[in-house]
């Protein structure tokens, strides 16, 4: 242990003591220390020492437990004062001392110097000096070192030091407290605050037993959020160590053992308190957890008032660095690339309240299980009829919510996927159904952890785990601490409220039902749907939140490749492209809201119809995308010529379904090219509203009266039946009548519901837009609906023309457009169709001069060159318009030609 030297004469001499050194690890009294060696790979030696010739006052022993009538006995005057001397004096010193003593028993007495030799601060000398100690009696001053004793306890008396003053010291002695009545309440009435402390004994790394001042309150702190190895107590009373148990303890005891410290009370634990140690080095808790002396604990690791992430940080560090208690720990995801581990990835769908699946960067699908949450489930064995079909999202208490939330949360967004661990697949037992392999992550959004958010709003429960089950979320702490505010505010799954019940009627292939259903349907127009399955590209299975009711749903117009049917006996191969087609349905629309337009149903009860996602048809997409063809049936349709265009455009392309397209032959004869000349029928429009991409809405004239009479109608009717104000709650997608700044009302339908006081509009028969709150709005009466006449304003693009990207240069056309022809009367004349809107030409209606021509001759547009035979004579006309305007540079080409190298920089492109 403590090294030694010999000091003295020579060997012929008299014995001269042995010097040795040690630090002093532990002040028992007075006079009595406890020295240690360094340490050498473990806790090293300890040996006490008592000072001799000295008494101090003894400290108060406690009465034994076994022996219950025993009384505590105090400390005796001045006994405390001489400890705290030495404690405040020695503690973590190096010291040198000599023995002169030992008894039988093996006690050992002997002077103590404070430093590296004998030449250093005679501790004996020290406290008799101050008053704290006595010379024994019977001692007489027959040497030096007795004689200096004497002289100190004169000179202490002379100067009434310590014990020497007035007074039998009573106020010494401390009025020590064992226990606590109530140490919920102790703890709550020092409100976190550090109280200053003692560390009075270690009894592992992380319970210690500390004085706590002024109050002299003894009390057992066990470390909040850790947990050493411990010290097993076997049958026969001795004490087995657990691996790096003695190494934890001399690691705290070597730093905490009678330091003076501050403890931040944080919770109890029956008579035992949870607690915060801080020391002006460091804190404790945070460095056993950094060396690998100790592991966080869940149950205790919420009460940690500086902040529980960083010891699972610290505790990371250790486990990374494989230290001590993690010598043979092996990272749940250690068998995983970087790029496996940590991944931003696209959400295709939500399978339930934990499980979501995404689409890589890759292209690939890959199912996520959100970390250490589980989904709401049925509680108990006969909560469910058993003659009914479970339907889990409907049936099982806020699965319907949690899937819902996560749905409107992800649904197509971008997340940050961080791997905790993979779960290995399990067979079945009676009990436990059977699980594949589940990768477990954790998924924000935002900065948002979508777990914590689920069980914040109590839409999920944390997964309790051993405490050396590391399988666990990398933010579990935070998922325990949401869990907590759920259960204290009542939320979702700890409501004491009634448990919400979803009625939702699934009439899939239910003929009967969906006959009496399809009128509904039909009179409603557009209704807002939710996709909740993809059977193939054109057959989907459609969530009507507004009428709670499941039903299948059929693509009108267009011919979808059949997938893959199992038959009776056999397996019927899918079509060519049917796989492409449902993917791209799924990508598209899956668990997205959508608006479905129902015209008619099948003879299994299957509604068919048009379906609009962010105002795309997806029946024209399809067919966009090569991945249908039009059916016949689409010819009685308003989005005939859409499909037609978005058709002939995927042949040009010969992809997919169209890859063996070939072109008949008979379209190269004579009759056939006099079908492609130009066909010029102009008809008088009346145009109502220019919009920023420089398209336009126009009114047919040879209709104008009808509408005229219609307003004037619906007015008279307003007039006699005024809407409640208030009364009516906009949809998106319903047609009402909206009150314009002149204090009129006009149809409209509404697109967008921001709030009550901001829902966007659509006036159809005027094609301008507006917010408004939904007070200046009201239900369409039946009797003026677009049934009794259509939408009178109607949607067309320029032909020939490019809109410039720039948005100045774009302005300057717009306003020259409003400034021509909005509000007069125009011929227009249909040129070719596109998806979104037909091209046309316009003229003035009194010069028959062409509007878009004009905008090129003044330099504020481009020409768009068309291929098509038909047109060429026109497209010479307007390249010449736009060579004239480039020479005289005016308004675009007032630099030059900027489509060459620089058209970047002027925000231009060809």
């Amino acid at each position: 242990m403590a090294s030694s030297v010999q000091t003295g004469g020579s060997s012929g001499g008299p014995a001269v003591p042995t010097v040795q050194r040690g630090i002093v690890k532990m002040v028992l009294s007075g006079c009595a220390i406890i020295v240690r060696g360094q340490p050498r790979g473990g806790p090293p030696p300890e040996r006490q020492i008592n000072l001799s010739n000295i008494r101090a006052g003894n400290l108060a022993p406690r009465a034994a437990a076994a022996q219950p009538d025993a009384k505590d006995t105090p400390d005796e005057p001045w006994a405390f004062p001489a400890r705290e001397f030495l404690r405040k004096k020695l503690i973590g010193k190096e010291v040198c001392f000599t023995i002169e003593n030992k008894t039988p028993q093996g006690r050992e007495y002997g002077m103590i110097y404070l430093g590296k030799d004998i030449n250093g601060e005679n501790i004996a000398e020290s406290l008799v000096a101050e008053g704290l100690a006595t010379r024994r009696e019977g001692m007489r001053a027959n040497n030096p070192e007795q004689n200096r004793l004497s002289e100190c306890e004169e000179q202490a008396k002379a100067a009434k030091k310590g014990m020497w003053s007035e007074g039998n010291g009573s106020h010494t002695i401390r009025d020590l407290k064992y226990t606590i009545e109530n140490p919920r309440h102790f703890v709550d009435s020092h409100h976190q605050k550090p109280v200053n402390a003692i560390i009075e004994h270690v009894r592992d790394g992380s319970v210690v037993r500390a004085l706590l001042l002024p109050d002299h309150y003894l009390v057992t702190v066990m470390l909040s959020g850790i947990k050493c190895p411990t010290f097993r107590r076997e049958a026969d009373g001795t004490e087995t160590p657990e691996p790096f148990a003695a190494e934890a303890k001399f690691f705290t005891e070597s730093r905490l053992l009678q330091r003076d410290v501050q403890i931040i009370l944080e919770s109890c634990h029956n008579q035992n308190i949870l607690g915060t140690i801080l020391h002006p080095n460091g804190n404790i808790t945070e460095l056993l957890l950094k060396e690998g002396f100790a592991r966080c604990v869940d149950w205790s690791i919420a009460v940690y008032t500086r902040g529980a992430e960083k010891l699972r940080a610290a505790e990371r560090f250790a486990k990374e660095r494989k230290l001590r208690i993690w010598r043979d720990y092996v990272a749940p995801t250690a068998n995983l690339d970087q790029k496996d581990k940590q991944f931003v990835a696209k959400v295709m769908q939500v399978l339930n309240a934990d499980a979501i699946v995404v689409k890589l960067n890759s292209g690939d699908y890959k199912t996520i299980h959100l970390s250490s949450i589980r989904p709401p489930r049925l509680e108990g064995e006969n909560t469910q009829d058993k003659n009914k079909k479970l339907r889990p999202l409907y049936d099982i208490p806020y699965m319907f919510e949690a899937r819902e939330f996560l749905r409107k949360k992800l649904i197509g967004k971008k997340v940050n996927v961080t791997v905790d661990y993979i779960r290995p697949a399990s067979p079945a037992t009676e009990t436990v159904p059977a699980f594949s392999e589940r990768t477990c992550a954790t998924v924000t959004i935002g900065g948002i952890n979508i777990a914590e958010a689920l069980v914040s709003k109590g839409l999920a429960t944390v997964i309790r785990y051993r405490q050396d089950d590391d399988q666990r979320s990398s933010h579990y702490d935070e998922l325990l601490a949401a869990e907590a505010r759920a259960i204290k505010n009542g939320k979702g799954l700890h409501s004491k409220k009634e448990v919400p019940i979803h009625r939702v009627a699934d009439i899939s292939g239910d003929t009967q039902k969906a006959k009496q259903f399809l009128p509904f349907l039909q009179r409603a127009g557009r209704s807002e749907a939710v996709v909740e399955y993809v059977f193939s590209g054109s057959r989907l299975k459609l969530y009507l939140p507004k009428e709670t009711c499941l039903i299948t749903f059929l693509l009108a117009g267009i011919e979808c490749p059949r997938g893959a049917r199992n038959l009776p006996g056999l397996v019927q191969e899918g079509e060519p492209f049917s796989e492409e087609a449902t993917l791209f349905t799924k990508e598209l629309v899956l668990q997205r809201e959508v608006e479905v337009e129902v015209e008619s149903m099948d003879k299994a009860g299957n509604f068919i119809g048009w379906l609009h996602i962010e105002g795309a048809n997806l029946s024209v997409l399809l067919v966009e995308h090569a991945l249908s063809k039009v059916h016949f049936t689409a010819e009685r349709s308003s989005y005939y010529k859409s499909l037609l265009s978005a058709e002939e455009a995927a042949k040009q392309k010969k992809e997919k379904v169209w890859a063996h397209y070939e072109e008949q032959p008979v379209e190269e004869v004579v009759p056939m090219l006099e079908e492609k000349e130009r066909s010029a029928s102009y008809k008088p429009v009346f145009v109502t509203e220019i919009t920023d991409d420089l398209h336009f809405y126009v009114q047919d004239v040879e209709t104008g009266t009808q509408l005229e009479k219609l307003m004037e109608n619906m007015r008279n009717d307003i007039a006699s039946h005024p809407p409640v104000e208030g009364s009516y709650a906009p949809r998106r997608g319903e047609f009402c009548i909206a009150k314009f700044v002149d204090g009129e009302w006009y149809r409209a339908r509404v697109e967008k519901v921001e709030s009550p006081a901001k829902v966007h509009v659509f006036y159809i028969d005027y094609g301008n837009r507006e917010v408004l709150p939904s007070s200046r709005l009201g239900t369409l009466p039946p009797a003026f609906s677009t049934r009794v006449l259509p939408a009178q304003a109607t949607e067309y693009a320029f032909a020939f023309i490019q809109v410039p990207q720039d948005e100045d240069a774009r302005t300057d056309a717009v306003d020259s457009v409003v400034r021509d022809i909005q509000n007069t009367q125009c011929l227009l004349n249909v040129e070719h169709l596109s998806a979104g809107c037909p091209h046309v030409t316009l003229q003035f209606a009194d010069s028959k001069g062409d509007v878009g021509l004009g905008l090129v001759k003044e330099g504020l547009v481009m020409v768009e060159v068309r291929k098509e035979k038909q047109f060429q004579k026109v497209i010479t006309e307007y390249l010449n318009a736009q060579e004239s305007a480039k020479s005289a540079r005016l308004n675009l080409w007032r630099y030059g030609d900027f489509r060459a190298d620089d058209a970047d920089e002027f925000g231009y492109s060809r």
